[in-house]
């Protein structure tokens, strides 16, 4: 926290995707899911470094867990719920969703929050779509979610980028994309400005390679306009000792650069600025007046 009478009143939005490392999209070693279970791992060890860091700033956070490690890793998932973090599903097999069909999506979701609601004792509440991959044409992805018991959703990244990408505001606001017409409170990636350019900066590639006054600043823009930022991290993130496979020079940069800052800089923020779990936020800030996203 920030020190008394220099702490600010908004309050962000704290977040972590809950998978292995092999469960990356568009590496082709990584793509037969029958390999997962004899390849090594690093998803307990350090999801358990990410508990530490929250405890040892009092922050709690929401965890948006794939359910293929709810099952395999059950008492992982208790101890995130015994430390009274929110849960949130990720799907259940990190696939993307624009590469699926609403029955196949409609599966695995519901596959997913029983897996996670079976291993944790308590409900999921909100849903991140791997890689942000609700895109134009997806919509009927929120159709799903509210009909599963959702309450809300964390998915769309309002700028384009590898694999999402949906214009809508990218603050907290009441969705109503669904085709039933129906509205979801959505939490979107949040934006930073530098000079003409509005780009992620908060979570996952962009917070790795960023130095850190430069994402202290593009947090302190968003308080200054009144809006919450999201983190978002995975385990990882914070893993130098990642194993890597044949991949392009690009992606490897993606995947892997800065993983031996990732933490310290978590820290960082954990100790400047004030967090709580996406849901909190969402109610916290959400408008009562809905603003509708849109496409154009």
């Amino acid at each position: 926290m920030r020190p008394a009478g220099n702490e600010s009143a908004m309050v962000h939005a704290l977040s972590f995707d809950i998978e292995d490392w092999f469960h990356v999209t568009g590496v082709a070693e990584l793509e037969d899911e029958t390999t997962w279970p004899h390849r090594s791992t690093l998803v307990e060890r350090r999801t358990d470094e990410l508990l530490e860091i929250c405890a040892a700033h009092g922050v709690r956070g929401t965890f948006f867990i794939v359910g293929w490690i709810a099952e395999r890793h059950p008492t992982l998932v208790r101890r995130i719920a015994d430390a009274g973090h929110e849960l949130g599903s990720h799907s259940h097999r990190h696939r993307l969703i624009f590469r699926m069909s609403p029955t196949d999506f409609r599966d695995d979701l519901r596959h997913s929050i029983a897996a996670i609601e079976q291993a944790a004792g308590c409900r999921v509440a909100g849903f991140r779509a791997p890689c942000f991959s609700i895109v134009p044409g997806c919509e009927w992805a929120l159709d799903e979610l509210i009909d599963a018991g959702i309450e809300y959703d964390a998915s769309i990244f309002p700028v384009p980028r590898e694999n999402g990408g949906y214009r809508c505001p990218d603050e907290p606001h009441a969705c109503r994309l669904a085709p039933s017409g129906r509205a979801i409170p959505e939490l979107p990636m949040s934006l930073g400005r530098l000079g003409p350019i509005r780009t992620g900066f908060s979570g996952g590639s962009y917070f790795r390679l960023m130095p850190g006054p430069l994402l202290r600043r593009l947090f302190d823009q968003r308080e200054r306009v009144g809006h919450p930022a999201v983190v978002y991290l995975h385990p990882r993130d914070l893993a130098p000792d990642c194993p890597v496979v044949p991949m392009s020079a690009k992606r490897r940069l993606y995947l892997h650069a800065g993983q031996a800052t990732a933490a310290a800089k978590l820290r960082m923020l954990l100790s400047r600025y004030r967090f709580a779990p996406c849901g909190e936020v969402l109610h916290r800030y959400i408008d009562s007046t809905e603003v509708p996203c849109s496409t154009s």
